[in-house]
């Protein structure tokens, strides 16, 4: 064979893979914020990926994801979003709570924003009305925080004699204001003291329970319902927070969010995307829970229970 020969048959034969890297097709990415960790984020996953691929979306395969985890720490956010947005990501998903949808929403007033939050979206300003959004930002809203009074009426009724009861909040999350004052005014019209305990990490959280003792614990919406275990464990009193079918609720909402992900991708604009909110709010009584913490429940409250679990 001549050199001539050799050297165009070479040529083509690294031409061929070139060719066919150039001829596959470029999958959306999707910039995923969130406020916590990737570990305590399975359920979140799992619910999102599901509502992806309702809206006709495989990860890997028809999308791509680029995933951004503050573990809790929420000074990063901004930071994290910046360099989402840096990447010129086909779509930011927002979730851990409101604090992550202002750091997306600060970021970029361009690139379409899906969010999964407890606050009022309308109230903090993310949304200008749940119907008709506007801007670049949709999603799903718990209103867990709106239901701060509600909850503390629950709390009343399980535990009469409870006259003073401590509520952890983390005051650096929007939703902690709205909430606490929701709840201290609440409060007020019972006839019970709230003490405010401020924590801003999990190092925080035993020093400031122990700072003064109290009937019953709370546990606002901008921290986990975890956090009131061990205390609930070590003082036997009763703690309020979101359980049981929240769980559920959750799912539901944060499947939506992959679906709404999905439209988007396809051209919707979050302007045209209503703020879904749940449309029914269900009481779940454990009677374990309640056994442990050597409590008598009123019969008209386990009557009124969605769910009793045995």
């Amino acid at each position: 064979m001549r050199r001539r020969e050799f050297i165009t048959l070479f040529g083509g034969t690294l031409a061929w893979p070139l060719v066919a890297r150039a001829q596959q097709p470029v999958l959306p990415v999707i910039g995923f914020l969130s406020s916590r960790g990737e570990r305590d984020s399975v359920n979140v996953l799992a619910a999102f990926h599901d509502g992806l691929k309702q809206a006709g979306y495989d990860e890997n395969r028809t999308v791509a994801t680029e995933y951004r985890w503050a573990e809790g720490q929420y000074d990063r956010l901004q930071a994290l979003a910046d360099d989402l947005v840096r990447r010129k990501v086909s779509l930011l998903v927002a979730t851990g709570g409101i604090v992550s949808v202002c750091a997306a929403k600060a970021a970029t007033a361009t690139i379409p924003i899906v969010f999964v939050s407890a606050g009022d979206p309308v109230q903090s300003g993310l949304v200008a009305s749940l119907s008709r959004p506007g801007g670049n930002v949709t999603g799903a809203s718990l209103i867990t925080v709106a239901l701060g009074a509600k909850r503390l009426e629950l709390l009343r009724e399980l535990v009469p004699s409870a006259r003073t009861i401590a509520m952890l909040i983390n005051p650096d999350t929007p939703d902690s204001d709205p909430e606490s004052k929701d709840v201290l005014t609440a409060a007020g019209a019972l006839g019970r003291d709230i003490h405010v305990i401020i924590a801003r990490s999990q190092s925080e959280l035993e020093p400031a329970f122990a700072a003064g003792p109290t009937d019953a614990s709370w546990c606002a919406d901008c921290w986990r319902r975890s956090v009131l275990h061990q205390p609930a464990r070590t003082s036997r009193s009763p703690g309020v927070a979101l359980r049981g079918s929240h769980d559920l609720l959750l799912a539901r909402v944060r499947r939506q969010a992959g679906i709404y992900a999905g439209q988007v991708l396809k051209g919707a604009k979050p302007s045209d995307l209503p703020v879904v909110q749940p449309t029914k709010i269900e009481l779940v009584i454990n009677l374990n829970t309640a056994k442990v913490l050597g409590l008598s429940l009123p019969p008209s409250l386990i009557a009124r229970a969605d769910e009793v679990i045995e």
